[in-house]
């Protein structure tokens, strides 16, 4: 099954999925530039480890995260409350890259850090409240590849894979929140680490 299509700007493919609208730009960045702001981010970025509670069990998260945005706009998920500290001058370079394909102005941005492939995302949405309904979801990668995985709410059985490469973006829209739900799966494959920027706009 052709899950892609459409060649465009900067090699854009748009993946066929129903009720739901998901873009992927495989080269959005240079190598060159991904890798000064993979390094930049790597080492300036103050990560953080929270934990998070499972079926009123506790554990560490498994990645590094940190929240960047405008003032007062913190972010609620998993039980957790992070509260932003202010864009740095590499955040607002790319978030302005990533405003000017998305045609959306975005006021925080979640950064996650897989520091190899033991650290890991499970299935979920970006639905929360104050993300409003339909939120497009602007995701950047940074480091090493991983596999991630969309399915959809109604068919359990129907899932895609994509293989989101250094410099990427992966531009989430309309109802794929509400539709589907994707992760980030550990992987034996990958002993490097990732970093993966979320833009989001908090209402």
């Amino acid at each position: 099954m052709n899950l892609f299509s459409s060649e465009e700007h900067k090699n854009l493919i748009n993946l066929n999925l129903l009720g739901a609208d998901v873009t992927y730009y495989p080269n959005f960045f240079s190598k060159k530039i991904a890798d000064t702001y993979f390094e930049t981010l790597l080492i300036e970025t103050n990560w953080q480890q929270d934990d998070i509670t499972i079926f009123g069990k506790t554990y560490k998260q498994p990645r590094l995260t940190a929240l960047h945005g405008e003032e007062g706009k913190s972010y609620t998920y998993s039980g957790i409350t992070m509260r932003p500290l202010p864009f740095t001058s590499v955040l607002k370079e790319i978030k302005k890259e990533v405003e000017k394909i998305s045609e959306v102005n975005f006021n925080v941005v979640l950064l996650n850090l897989y520091r190899d492939g033991q650290d890991s995302n499970g299935w979920h949405s970006d639905d929360e409240k104050e993300l409003g309904k339909n939120p497009v979801i602007a995701s950047v990668s940074l480091g090493v590849e991983r596999t991630f995985h969309l399915k959809s709410k109604d068919d359990k059985e129907s899932k895609t894979s994509i293989i989101l490469q250094h410099g990427s973006l992966l531009l989430m829209r309309g109802g794929t929140q509400e539709n589907y739900k994707h992760q980030l799966p550990k992987t034996k494959k990958v002993d490097s680490p990732r970093i993966n920027l979320t833009f989001r706009t908090i209402k």
